[in-house]
């Protein structure tokens, strides 16, 4: 471990998190249901799916807290990487549909014949995977590059990114675009040749969402603490300073924007397995809001708290849509308010708020004791 990435208490919390988070698929596996140390595969799940919404919050952190980038389209980012892993799936599924066919069980309901020519190769699994990178990667360069080059920032370009996720939401939604139209891609079966429902591929692909997560955090961490993250927060707090001493933000900017809508993308691609279902609703505009305030709930600019922020909302969401569904907006909207106007630095800033008016033991009664001896030897 690199003691300048973090603290050591960080460390030790990481370490303490991380550990916890992984004993969960041994607990799933190892005891049995109604043993009081079993975690059962919907728990499991629901964590799964919440690190997948933390590591695309941590993507949106990198563009949004260091380099003051708001982006309000990181929805299709996540989709498309979900999408890519999704034809995968759909392809292994085999002739195990409902229709007993070669070609997924949307494309026999609607007459197609055959694959459109951009599901070539999509049965190959590594294929799929180097989509899942290079789709929201080109995307996103060609996107940024004319839209930075254009200087344009600000609540422009936060639309700007708005009205292209909901443009991909009406593409995707339509039958004849070849990606299932409303209801997308389920029903899946088999990954790499396992079933996606085991117990065992579970746990597999848990495990593999901690990994990412975790090597995104470092990989985020270090970035921002490297020269390079200095560049990118001095474009944050002052980009027309930055281009008088002579740097090109334009590059920079290029550079984050497009490494966070890859780890977008790899989020999306570790969800759909373990969620099962991929549609067009993923690219709603309102998702990328959400993750927005996943951010901000957190902490801004901190890298851990956007993490903290989407378990906590994710969590809050689950247990009000369970109880309480129709009130779910509404405290999703208080909870951003309230973050907006009393906790500008999110849970970790009130966390760090907290700790500086913690009280401190007084030294002087030690010192007085330790002064003792002396005056009564004089």
């Amino acid at each position: 471990m690199n003691a300048g990435l973090f603290s050591r208490p960080a460390w030790i919390a990481i370490a303490t998190a991380v550990a916890a988070a992984a004993l969960l698929p041994l607990l799933n596996l190892v005891f049995p249901d109604g043993h009081a140390l079993h975690v059962s595969a919907y728990a499991m799940g629901l964590v799964g799916k919440f690190m997948c919404y933390a590591l695309a919050a941590l993507a949106l952190d990198l563009v949004w807290g260091y380099t003051g980038i708001l982006s309000l389209g990181h929805g299709v980012f996540f989709a498309l990487g979900a999408y890519a892993h999704g034809m995968y799936l759909m392809r292994a599924i085999g002739r195990d549909g409902v229709y007993q066919s070669n070609l997924p069980d949307f494309m026999v309901f609607l007459d197609w014949q055959a694959y459109p020519w951009y599901w070539a190769m999509t049965d190959n699994f590594w294929y799929c995977m180097a989509l899942v990178v290079l789709v929201p990667g080109v995307l996103a360069f060609v996107f940024g590059y004319f839209a930075f080059r254009s200087r344009i920032k600000g609540v422009y370009f936060s639309i700007i990114t708005q009205a292209m996720t909901y443009a991909f939401m009406l593409l995707f939604f339509r039958n004849d675009t070849g990606f299932g139209g409303n209801n997308g891609f389920t029903d899946f079966k088999r990954i790499l040749g396992h079933s996606v429902t085991a117990p065992g591929t579970k746990a597999v692909l848990y495990l593999v969402t901690l990994a990412f997560l975790l090597g995104a955090l470092l990989l985020c961490r270090w970035i921002v603490t490297s020269k390079l993250g200095r560049v990118l927060q001095a474009v944050r707090d002052s980009e027309s300073r930055l281009m008088f001493i002579g740097y090109n933000p334009l590059w920079f900017k290029l550079f984050v924007w497009t490494l966070s809508a890859v780890l977008c993308g790899i989020a999306g691609a570790l969800y759909v397995p373990q969620v099962g279902i991929i549609n067009p609703s993923e690219m709603s505009p309102a998702n990328s809001i959400e993750m927005v305030i996943w951010a901000a709930v957190g902490g801004r600019g901190t890298l851990v708290g956007p993490i903290i922020g989407a378990f906590t909302v994710n969590g809050l969401k689950s247990w009000f849509t369970a109880a309480f569904p129709d009130l779910w907006l509404f405290a999703l909207g208080m909870l951003f308010i309230l973050v907006t106007l009393f906790m500008q630095k999110g849970i970790l800033g009130l966390l760090e708020k907290v700790k500086r008016k913690a009280p401190t033991p007084d030294p002087a009664p030690l010192e007085s004791a330790a002064d003792a001896p002396s005056k009564e030897a004089a």
